[in-house]
């Protein structure tokens, strides 16, 4: 039956009208090429990258987003047979919404790119370039969510069936809400957790922490979970929501810059004033400090030692704490070369300890 009706179908097509489609076509993609060869002509003397960017997204989808608009147009003055007609309904209708969307993400990651072209992560003082990095990459897989759902619900809404399917179901739609909100809760918690610090901004990428005792980076940042890079190359996977419920660290909230600190302990006889000098010399004369701090105190002692505190100041953690073992390593060489007196030493005292047994049972004098 049914290829009788092919064939009956077929019989009745003008088979010059789909010639003059089929040419229609490949004028359209001949224009097409022709067009965007211009412009792309014409956005090699400007000095901006952006236009390059936009002009190689949407080269692809649009050509075959124009070819497709041609044949829907041109199918218009086609008679085909009730099947066939309903066949091209539906897969014409598919395939438009699929270009859109194909479309729309291609403008959405050209936009991103755009963005983090115009910024500069490598700069010592990048926080403006973190914060805009971090909030589009967030708003980016969010409209990629957004667009994927909608592209594959406008897909599956061109299918009548599907679409009375989804008719009869609307009156079911707040229950099947609850069931699934509930057991989707977690994701959801953190999808919405995401979303919310893209705004807030609790962290941005190659942000300094410490979360769970680890010390790291902030490597990527994803709609539901966060990927922290320890000092040792290790990845600590944590969930978005984590940030936005339990304290953590960061060093590097609004500025690069930290303070680090050196402990030093020396006898109670040592001269601080040449340890100070010694410590601003050892400070000063390192590349790696900013200029900013350089400074020793003594901030406790106790039976055997005092404690010395060094503050030392750079310009970001790690060249922090390079900095802090160059010194520190400096000053034990300045104690051992200079100032050996000064090493903390036990003190005990001889009167205070045990006689031993020999000692005790030994005579006094002559019987």
């Amino acid at each position: 039956m049914q290829p009788e009706n092919y064939h009956i179908a077929f019989d009745h097509l003008d088979w010059r009208v789909l010639i003059g489609i089929g040419g229609s076509a490949i004028a359209a993609l001949v224009i097409h090429f022709v067009i965007f060869a211009v412009v792309r002509r014409i956005i090699r003397r400007t000095q901006s990258t952006s236009d390059d960017i936009v002009i190689r997204a949407v080269y692809q989808p649009s050509r075959w987003l124009v070819v497709l608009l041609i044949l829907m147009a041109g199918m218009q003055a086609v008679r085909l047979g009730p099947q066939v007609q309903s066949w091209w309904t539906i897969g014409s209708a598919m395939l438009l919404t699929a270009f859109t969307g194909w479309l729309a993400l291609r403008v959405v990651k050209a936009l991103r790119r755009i963005v983090e072209s115009s910024v500069d992560l490598t700069a010592e003082d990048n926080l403006m370039a973190r914060r805009r990095t971090t909030r589009v990459r967030i708003l980016h897989r969010i409209a990629q969510v957004t667009i994927l759902f909608l592209t594959i619900a406008f897909m599956l809404l061109a299918i009548p069936s599907v679409r009375a399917v989804g008719v009869t179901l609307v009156a079911s739609a707040g229950l099947a809400a609850l069931a699934v909100g509930a057991a989707a809760q977690p994701a959801l918690k953190n999808l919405i957790a995401g979303i919310q610090m893209a705004f807030t901004e609790p962290i941005r990428l190659d942000d300094v922490v410490i979360v769970e005792g680890e010390w790291g980076k902030i490597e990527d940042i994803r709609l539901t979970y966060v990927v922290v890079r320890i000092w040792d190359d290790r990845r600590l996977v944590v969930p978005v929501s984590y940030f936005l419920e339990k304290p953590f660290q960061n060093w590097t909230r609004e500025t690069s810059h930290l303070l680090g600190t050196v402990f030093i302990y020396v006898d109670h006889g040592a001269d601080i004033e040449a340890l100070r000098t010694a410590w601003l010399e050892a400070v000063q004369g390192n590349e790696r400090w900013d200029g900013r701090v350089a400074l020793l105190q003594v901030t406790d002692h106790s039976a055997n030692a005092i404690e010395l505190r060094g503050l030392l100041s750079a310009r970001d953690a790690s060249v922090a704490w390079d900095l802090r073992c160059e010194v520190r390593e400096a000053m034990m060489d300045f104690l051992r070369e200079h100032m050996p007196d000064a090493m903390v030493k036990e003190r005990v005292r001889l009167d205070a300890l045990p006689k031993r047994e020999s000692e005790v049972s030994q005579p006094q004098g002559p019987v």
